[in-house]
């Protein structure tokens, strides 16, 4: 008996993400179930696959929920550097609201540029934040959404649609 392929879904690191519509929509074309993970309520669009998920208070609860649940078959959106190294590590497609995919080739350096960063900051070095999101950060992440999607799917995952019988995208 072969192992079931895994289920594709995407989880929302939710606080302050910027392409929340974005990914309902994509999602919503696919059939894939998506989970919006905060630690306080966030609104979400009454539809089905489209999951709230509001954790306990504290700096890393949302990122310990996320992921725990990360794996093959898993998208997850998020601008949170240690949490995208987490789930890359854990062999999901993690993707930045700019549309940057993070790998385990790239993890590495995004975890060392933002640690030097932060250390910077902590020394009191004046450091630029990062630049103000744009029409082309939303265009980036919707092609590269679409493009896990795909890389997912022939890789053999599946979508709740194709669950049920139903063909999407």
């Amino acid at each position: 008996m072969e192992p079931a392929a895994p289920r594709l879904r995407i989880y929302i690191d939710a606080d302050a993400c910027p392409v929340k519509d974005e990914t309902y929509r994509v999602a919503a074309r696919y059939g894939i179930s998506v989970f919006v993970v905060a630690n306080s309520p966030i609104l979400t669009p009454r539809a089905p696959g489209i999951e709230r998920v509001v954790v306990a208070a504290g700096p890393d609860a949302a990122d310990d929920w996320i992921a725990e649940r990360a794996g093959p078959g898993a998208i997850v959106v998020t601008a949170d550097i240690p949490l995208a190294s987490r789930c890359v590590k854990a062999g999901a497609d993690v993707l930045a609201p700019t549309g940057k995919r993070f790998s385990e080739d790239s993890i590495g350096m995004a975890l060392a540029t933002r640690n030097l960063m932060d250390h910077l900051r902590e020394t009191g070095q004046a450091t630029s934040g990062p630049k103000a999101f744009g029409p082309r950060d939303r265009s980036n992440f919707l092609s590269a959404l679409d493009n896990s999607v795909s890389r997912l799917k022939r890789a053999g995952a599946t979508t709740s649609g194709e669950a049920r019988g139903e063909t999407g995208g």
